[in-house]
């Protein structure tokens, strides 16, 4: 069995999965991931961007083919010890924020630490601080009900940086967002990647979004592609075109 580089904290090889319903997911990715690097996975709807995350995330198991994660096999590991990696050492960000509406912002934020054991005090300090950088810290004691949309967004994005993750995976995390406010909490989650070393791993089909990694990986029907040209926008549409990898 081939060892993963030194230096990829993520490293994939020949991922194969379906569906429930059989349809194909994704169809022999490989990609490795470097330490603190961003890397942007693109493509169209439907290309199986998400289902790459989950799959490198340990959400789901894979088919066939390899997944490690600093140089230790996830692809082998049960579903109680993947859950485990994936509250220690991994966040999440989905399109659409999920936020416990019982409890209010701060704690929303901090509840990934205070599930891993961390005092109440400094779980709470660790979610103000990032909520106050993404700008809603005066928001701290509201309940999501009485947040706006891009608000709850933003909460969401805090709970997932809060704990320090080794790697952290967005999903389209500001599709739903209005273009200043996807621009702002881009450049805020990019600047927090990389001054505190976080390795981002991040799902669009948004040309504009991709530009701010470093690296970019294209998929197109489950398929690693040489290039997908995307619309500058995340609601615009239009047909995608690529050239299929060697």
């Amino acid at each position: 069995m081939e060892s993963p580089p030194d230096n990829d904290v993520l490293w994939a090889r020949s991922l194969h999965f379906r569906h429930r319903d059989g349809s194909p997911g994704l169809a022999g990715v490989s990609l490795g991931v470097r330490e603190g690097e961003i890397l942007a996975v693109s493509g169209p709807r439907g290309s199986g961007k998400t289902t790459l995350l989950r799959c490198l995330s340990g959400q789901v198991p894979v088919g066939t083919g390899e997944v490690w994660f600093n140089s230790a096999p996830v692809h082998t590991l049960g579903p109680v010890a993947r859950e485990r990696l994936r509250r220690d050492r991994f966040g999440w960000i989905d399109p659409e924020p999920v936020l416990i509406p019982e409890l209010n912002v701060w704690e929303n934020a901090a509840l990934p630490l205070m599930l891993r054991g961390t005092g109440r005090r400094r779980a709470k300090a660790a979610a103000l601080e990032w909520l106050e950088r993404l700008d809603v810290g005066d928001r701290a004691r509201s309940r999501p009900r009485e947040l706006r949309q891009a608000e709850r967004q933003r909460v969401a994005i805090a709970r997932a940086l809060a704990p320090a993750p080794t790697v952290l995976f967005a999903d389209e995390p500001t599709a739903t967002l209005h273009r200043a406010d996807r621009t702002h909490v881009l450049r805020t989650l990019t600047t927090a990647a990389r001054s505190h070393g976080i390795t981002v791993v991040l799902a669009t089909h948004d040309a504009d979004t991709a530009a701010l990694a470093d690296r970019t990986v294209n998929l197109l029907d489950g398929r690693r592609v040489h290039t997908v040209h995307l619309p500058d926008a995340p609601d615009a549409e239009g047909r995608a075109a690529c050239s299929l990898s060697a």
